[in-house]
């Protein structure tokens, strides 16, 4: 017979940093998707308004569901902060990026315990497993399974291991013992607000993403708005600083896993190294992670900005360089060239 405490200790063996059990229901937090996404700030982005009504609850994907396991997984590693990143000349890239693709990962543990949670089980039971890749609002239920509060920033904040998490879940047919929901503890902090640096945080947990550094250096797959590029400053792909002001993360534990740590070429990397590589190149460099998710095109228009933003004086005379290299030919990446060029004086 599967429990709730045997679940628990075999996901700790497996690998997950947290584990906690929500009821299989459509709390009420999960409707505000539908007003948000009348707000227009979903963008691009339009997988989320195909999917709303799926995502106000999950009995809709898995209609037996009587309970959502939510994981937590460290992925903080012992690397400086973005807002300490000092050299001018410095790409900045999110955290979550630098290291093996989550999805793979968590995902190969999340078929581990599935797998382990059939054979403990004398009859067959319904179950769907995710990790960030289904009609889930994964914040909601892991608040209601006792992980923690969604912040101010819209992250899931833990009160002993902060923000740093990657979010996963196994929908069930199984009644299993749900957990007590986390309380906020955000209080009357508001830095990961002020520190914005679009402005995309409209207001506690309100992102407009169409503002977000992260929207517009991975989803947007066309022009950055050129209102919005100086904002970008040297972030290549997606943005941290909401999380590394959190005085939640202040206090974080360092997770020992390898595959969270920078692979070669990512651990603090220089613009104009990443810019000189050529297009072979820079997939070797990113297969096998989450960065492949901004494609060529997408990369190289966000490390022409970067550039452009950067005090270095190289990156000037790297985007003066003469290229073959066939995303550099791209229309919208030429077009970010100039702009970097302009900029550059």
């Amino acid at each position: 017979m599967v429990t709730a405490e045997a679940v628990k200790a075999r996901a700790a063996e497996i690998g997950f940093d947290l584990c906690g059990i929500a009821a299989a229901e459509g709390f009420p937090e999960l409707r505000l998707l539908s007003e948000w996404l009348d707000r227009g700030y979903a963008g691009h982005m339009g997988y989320l308004p195909r999917t709303a009504r799926v995502r106000e609850d999950v009995r809709r994907i898995v209609p037996a569901a009587r309970s959502v396991i939510v994981f937590g997984t460290l992925y903080h590693t012992d690397r400086p902060l973005s807002i300490e990143s000092a050299e001018a000349g410095q790409a900045i890239v999110s955290r979550y990026a630098w290291g093996d693709d989550y999805h793979d990962v968590i995902g190969g543990r999340l078929e581990a315990l599935l797998g382990w949670m059939r054979g403990q089980h004398p009859e067959p039971f319904e179950a769907r497993a995710y990790v960030d890749t289904g009609p889930v609002q994964e914040r909601v239920y892991a608040q209601y399974a006792g992980l923690g509060w969604v912040g101010k920033n819209g992250c899931l904040i833990n009160p002993d291991i902060g923000s740093w998490l990657f979010l996963s879940e196994i929908i069930c047919s199984l009644p299993l013992r749900p957990d007590t929901p986390a309380l906020d503890q955000c209080g009357t902090c508001s830095l990961c607000l002020e520190a914005c640096p679009t402005g995309a945080l409209v207001e506690p947990r309100v992102l407009d993403a169409t503002r977000c550094l992260s929207y517009l250096t991975i989803e947007l797959k066309g022009s950055i708005p050129g209102p919005l590029r100086e904002p970008v400053g040297r972030h290549v792909y997606g943005c941290d600083i909401c999380q590394d002001v959190c005085p939640w993360n202040m206090q974080a534990p360092v997770s020992g896993a390898a595959e969270w740590l920078p692979r070669a070429g990512l651990d603090a990397p220089r613009l104009v190294d990443l810019w000189r590589r050529d297009d072979d190149e820079l997939k070797a460099l990113t297969a096998g992670s989450a960065m492949t998710r901004a494609k060529l095109p997408g990369l190289r228009r966000n490390l022409a900005v970067a550039m452009g933003n950067s005090g270095d004086a190289e990156a000037g005379q790297a985007l003066d360089e003469e290229s073959g290299v066939p995303s550099l030919q791209d229309p919208m990446v030429l077009e970010h060239v100039q702009w970097a060029k302009r900029r550059k004086g």
